[in-house]
């Protein structure tokens, strides 16, 4: 038995065949027993895509081993393909050589022409390049589960388990954490456990009949000891807001409207309300805003979360609660555009629109998470800022790390993420002359107070209007406009020095300095850490806070002769960089719906390297 460092395997059929559940059970099992993780499910935007075509195509990618992973890897060394669909869409991403495991009973005449072929490439020279294992995998789930005399069709549907009991005997794992998750989902539906299991344990058995898939061995990963649990961006994302909210000891109030790939922070914050969650489903994106606002202004951590669709519909809340100053933050899980675009894809083409998408002078602080796990830690401080500043916080992340999964060590809370100092005044007044003036700044800050409608002494006046500076009464000077205006730029400058200092990976200084922001970080640290292997002068500098951007972050950008702006977008950050630092930035993007390869990051810096 051979051991294996690190493997990439993406399981492809049909959007009806399983394939995300698939996936999802292979890579829990993986890091269970010891390998480091991170997915890429990718899926069709239509509930019911066109069956057994290319665009009903639904994937989900591994990739797994004993070393650090940090992307979902490039090409895939095993392609399980459960109809011609599936073979035909991913075969070209496969890498010479690798091993393609089969559905045959799927490749009949009709599913051929939807998926494109002339010819069946099971009977050419089509896979000449490739290992192919060809498996009736229908027909043997089908002859596995025959004694428990559900009807065909419903047994058919068993044979994604059927395909992940093979790849279980590939990497020599155990069923048993399957089997428990199985019994656990389908506990209303005995016959369906039974169905899966069986399904499961046969095609495990039949693996082990074919010469060519010899076992390999996991080899564990070398991480950090620690109680871990395997998490996406989305459920990261809801666990940081509530620890945020129990560590200012305020409700989490979420007012949000689904829409893809954003819904999961909603159904995951449902789950909760014996810890004080709140989480109401609004008819619309305006109405989620706007009941976040107002449970902000009732005193707690007012939350809302979209899209790029929604983050347009919500501007003028924004806006409102901009000139209110009261806490609330905006998670946006970016998608690919414009309009419904690619709702299903990765995109980081809304950065612009943080920033700027709103009318007026209306500042904000934007900050973005870097992978799955750190949506938690992002989340928590999209929260802490909003709190402590009295502004509202957008946080970015995107469909790669929010569907993307990885492992996740959970922190010592004993000793990390304990305490919120909010700026909510708690005690009513008690002598009658408190004199308070809504908009009486902290000196160092710039943060008003935050009150609680109902408080004896703290009634004032609130709207969309402009606010007469330190009184808060409406005010239409000139004069006064442009003060307030300032205030609400310089209070968001001030929060940058409440952020941690720039780290790079590399040396301070040097040939090139790659940029990176948001999800996009696992392909362009591993890349810069591949040609620093080759002693090339390259350093990183991921951004995750950048309004306002790292205080030291300006002095870094000096320290390089050349700056490359890798994105999924036309060059937003790069943009902004040139027009705040005139530092001469070269992007390299991508818009396809599709996250970075390594490789391809690869040669966007060993092409700027050349041209020095």
């Amino acid at each position: 038995m051979k051991d294996v460092d690190s493997v990439v395997i993406r399981f492809s059929g049909d959007s009806g065949d399983g394939m995300q559940l698939t996936g999802t059970q292979f890579s829990n099992t993986v890091s269970r027993y010891g390998a480091d993780v991170s997915t890429f499910p990718d899926f069709p935007s239509e509930i019911r895509a066109p069956q057994g075509t290319i665009a009903g195509v639904s994937g989900f990618q591994v990739n797994f081993g004993s070393t650090e992973i940090l992307t979902p890897g490039d090409a895939p060394d095993i392609l399980v393909a459960m109809n011609p669909a599936a073979l035909k869409a991913n075969c070209k991403d496969l890498k010479e050589g690798g091993l393609i495991l089969i559905n045959t009973d799927a490749f009949d005449k009709k599913n051929l022409m939807k998926a494109g072929y002339k010819d069946n490439p099971l009977e050419g020279d089509d896979l000449n390049n490739y290992r192919p294992i060809k498996v009736d995998m229908t027909a043997r789930t089908l002859a596995a589960t025959k004694h428990l005399g559900i009807e065909s069709r419903f047994r058919a549907r068993c044979k994604n388990f059927f395909a992940l009991g093979v790849t279980f005997h590939m990497f020599d794992l155990p069923p048993d954490y399957c089997i428990s998750w199985i019994e656990k989902k389908f506990k209303t539906s005995p016959l369906i456990v039974q169905a899966n299991i069986c399904a499961l344990n046969a095609g495990r058995e039949f693996a082990t009949t074919v010469e060519t898939l010899v076992p390999k061995k996991l080899v564990p990963a070398d991480i950090t000891p620690g109680h871990y649990r395997q998490v996406n961006g989305n459920i990261a994302t809801a666990l940081g807001l509530m620890q945020a909210a129990e560590a200012s000891d305020l409700k989490l109030f979420l007012g949000s409207y689904p829409i893809t790939p954003a819904t999961d922070i909603l159904h995951e914050l449902s789950k909760y309300k014996e810890f004080e969650v709140i989480t109401f489903q609004a008819e619309d994106e305006i109405a989620g805003i706007c009941s976040a606002i107002g449970a902000s202004f009732a005193g707690a951590l007012g939350i809302t979360t979209t899209s790029g669709p929604g983050l347009a519909l919500k501007g003028e809340a924004i806006g409102l609660a901009t000139i209110y100053e009261i806490p609330l933050v905006i998670v946006n899980v970016q998608r690919g555009g414009p309009s419904t675009g690619l709702p299903t894809k990765t995109e980081q083409s809304d950065l612009n629109q943080a920033l700027y998408g709103r009318n007026g002078e209306c500042p904000v602080v934007v900050i973005a998470a870097s992978r799955p796990s750190d949506c938690f830690h992002m989340a928590y401080e999209a929260a802490r800022i909003t709190l402590e500043h009295m502004t509202p916080v957008i946080l970015l992340t995107d469909g790669l790390i929010a569907n993307g999964a990885e492992p996740w060590k959970i922190p010592d809370f004993t000793k990390e993420y304990t305490k919120i100092k909010t700026k909510l005044v708690d005690k009513e007044c008690q002598t009658g002359d408190c004199k308070f003036m809504p908009y009486e700044r902290d000196p160092e800050t710039l943060v008003r107070k935050w009150t609680v409608p109902g408080m004896k002494g703290y009634e004032h006046r609130i709207g969309g209007l402009e606010k007469q500076d330190v009184v808060g009464s409406v005010s239409h000077n000139p004069l006064n406009h442009q003060v307030m205006t300032d205030l609400r730029q310089k209070k968001v400058d001030l929060v940058a020095n409440n952020i941690p200092l720039q780290e790079v990976v590399g040396e301070q200084t040097g040939d090139l300095l790659v940029v990176s922001w948001g999800g996009s970080y696992g392909a362009n640290v591993t890349a810069v850490k591949e040609v620093q292997k080759q002693g090339k002068k390259v350093s990183l500098a991921h951004l995750r806070y950048i309004n306002p951007m790292p205080k030291n972050f300006h002095d870094l950008l000096k320290g390089f002769k050349k700056i490359l702006v890798p994105e999924l977008n036309m060059g937003q950050l790069k943009d902004l960089l040139n027009t705040k630092f005139q530092c001469g930035a070269r992007g390299y993007n991508k818009v396809q719906g599709l996250p970075f390869k390594v490789s391809e990051v690869i040669d966007a810096i060993n092409k700027e390297l050349g041209t020095i």
